[in-house]
C-alpha cells in the first residue's frame, strides 16, 4: 500500500501572470495532476468502473498556502502525502518544492496544499452522485501516512 508519491513538472509560460510568477490557481491544477499521477502509479484512476459502479472522487475541500513564488521554467517537485483515509474519503497534503537551477541554487519549499476527495458512485441516467465506501480494489492500494511523517510535516519546513 502507498501513502506517498512525488512528481515534477516544469512551469510553463502560460501558467504565469503579469508579474511573471505562477498564478495561484495553477497550484490547484498541479495538486489535481499530482493526485491523478499518484492513482495511475497504483494502477487506478480518478474515474473508473469498480464492482458494477462508476466511481469518481470529486473535491469537497481544497486549500493552499503560498510561501514563495514559482516562475517560468522553474522545476517544481510536488509531493503527495495521504494525510487521512476514511471509509468514503481521502485527504491529501501537497508539498511544492522548487528544485535548483544551478550549482548555487538550493531546493526550497514554495507552497503547501491540502485536498479532500470523496468517493462517489455516479448514476449517469439520473445525473446524480452518491457518497459510497471506497471500493476494496482502490482502498487496498492506498493508506494513510505514518503518524511520525505527518508530525514532521506539521512541524513545518
Amino acid at each position: 500500500m502507498a501513502f506517498e508519491f512525488r512528481t515534477t513538472r516544469l512551469v510553463e509560460f502560460s501558467e504565469t501572470d503579469m508579474a511573471g510568477i505562477v498564478h495561484f490557481t495553477n497550484f490547484y491544477r498541479y495538486m489535481e495532476q499530482a493526485e491523478h499521477a499518484f492513482y495511475r502509479e497504483l494502477g487506478i484512476s480518478v474515474v473508473m468502473d469498480v464492482e458494477g459502479q462508476r466511481i469518481s472522487f470529486p473535491r469537497v475541500h481544497a486549500s493552499c498556502d503560498f510561501r514563495k513564488p514559482l516562475r517560468f521554467e522553474d522545476t517544481v517537485e510536488i509531493r503527495v502525502i495521504v494525510r487521512e483515509k476514511k471509509a468514503k474519503s481521502f485527504t491529501f497534503d501537497f508539498l511544492f518544492t522548487r528544485l535548483p537551477r544551478g550549482d548555487s541554487d538550493q531546493s526550497e519549499e514554495v507552497a503547501r496544499g491540502r485536498m479532500t476527495v470523496v468517493c462517489v458512485a455516479k448514476d449517469a441516467a439520473a445525473g446524480t452522485m452518491k457518497a459510497v465506501d471506497i471500493p476494496r480494489a482502490i482502498g487496498e492500494r492506498i493508506e494513510a501516512a505514518p503518524a511520525e511523517l505527518l508530525a514532521s510535516l506539521d512541524a513545518g519546513p
